[in-house]
């Protein structure tokens, strides 16, 4: 089972987050990554082909025997999920119609929710948003573990458990965290979604539904890709918040594994990370990286000294605007 970890408490810290200063000072110095703050327009034909080979593969799985849809679920569509996810992340920072089309996005966002199966597009942005200017601020960033996280799962088996039920935790956190008043495009989202899930289920039947939810739920638990959930922000080396990962998952993942680069830079598609980290080189190079989103998953269950509880919380001062 493990041995209860010696982290008691979060690391609370009482200095601004590092990315802000970071990103002024990398600016001033190679003022052309300026020209890389642009929409990624080929991210709406990736999100129009993810939809339609989610759509074929709801087709495909109809007649399937069971133990064949929960194989194809976690194989393919596990992976298709958590990658239309990070689309979302990206459609949420505004990259797929630029700021000045702002809406565009957001409706856009609802039309790559519909094969996840959940509602998730719209609240996602409202508290990504909070998470990118107050990162680590307590009752404000809802990447943020529970106290209850923290405290009890606190052992290998525990942390193994935490992560399988990765889902569960990110939807119901904000609620537990910072609450906010239901606002009329969630709701949107949320008849959207219901109208789809029926439609499939009207179509194709329980088969295709059970693989669009088990899907998402599994590509979001026990899954190599959900490695970055724990890799990006979770402190194995004291004294930093944010690390980023250069393997090749991040062929799927819209380059989220730019992690350090991506809060430097939030208004940079992740197409265009990568030559961030190349024009900015000596600012990156001697961060912490990883190269194995697996080895951290592994990494995060075996070491004692690792918990929900390693991550670094800040106490905010003045006025705080949320979204």
């Amino acid at each position: 089972m493990g041995n209860t970890v010696a982290r008691e408490d979060f690391e609370w810290v009482y200095t601004d987050q590092p990315h802000a200063d970071r990103r002024k000072e990398i600016l001033a110095k190679h003022p052309e990554i300026k020209a890389l703050m642009k929409p990624d327009y080929n991210l709406i034909w990736v999100v129009v082909l993810m939809v339609l080979a989610q759509l074929t593969a709801f087709y495909l799985v109809k007649d399937l025997d069971w133990k064949w849809v929960i194989f194809w679920a976690y194989v393919f569509g596990s992976c298709i999920s958590h990658s239309m996810t990070l689309a979302i992340h990206e459609i949420s920072h505004n990259s797929a119609f630029g700021n000045s089309k702002a809406m565009w996005n957001r409706w856009f966002g609802i039309f790559a929710n519909l094969p996840l199966g959940l509602p998730y597009s719209i609240s996602f942005k409202r508290y990504h948003m909070d998470h990118h200017r107050y990162l680590g601020g307590d009752g404000i960033d809802v990447d943020i573990p529970t106290n209850f996280e923290g405290w009890f799962f606190c052992t290998r088996f525990r942390k193994f458990i935490w992560i399988v039920l990765q889902p569960f935790f990110y939807a119901i956190r904000p609620l537990c965290i910072n609450p906010k008043p239901i606002t009329r495009l969630e709701i949107i989202n949320l008849l959207a979604q219901l109208s789809f899930d029926i439609m499939i289920y009207y179509l194709w039947g329980v088969k295709s539904t059970f693989y669009m939810l088990a899907g998402s739920i599994l590509g979001l638990g026990l899954h190599p890709i959900s490695g970055h959930f724990i890799a990006e922000h979770y402190m194995f080396l004291k004294g930093h918040e944010t690390y980023s990962y250069y393997g090749p998952l991040n062929l799927l993942t819209f380059n989220v594994g730019y992690h350090n680069e991506h809060h430097d830079f939030p208004n940079i598609p992740g197409k265009s990370l990568p030559l961030v980290k190349k024009i900015a080189a000596e600012y990156y190079d001697n961060l912490p990286q990883y190269n194995s989103w697996v080895k951290v998953l592994y990494d995060f269950v075996m070491d004692d000294t690792i918990s929900p509880y390693s991550r670094m919380k800040r106490q905010l001062k003045g006025e705080v605007k949320q979204d």
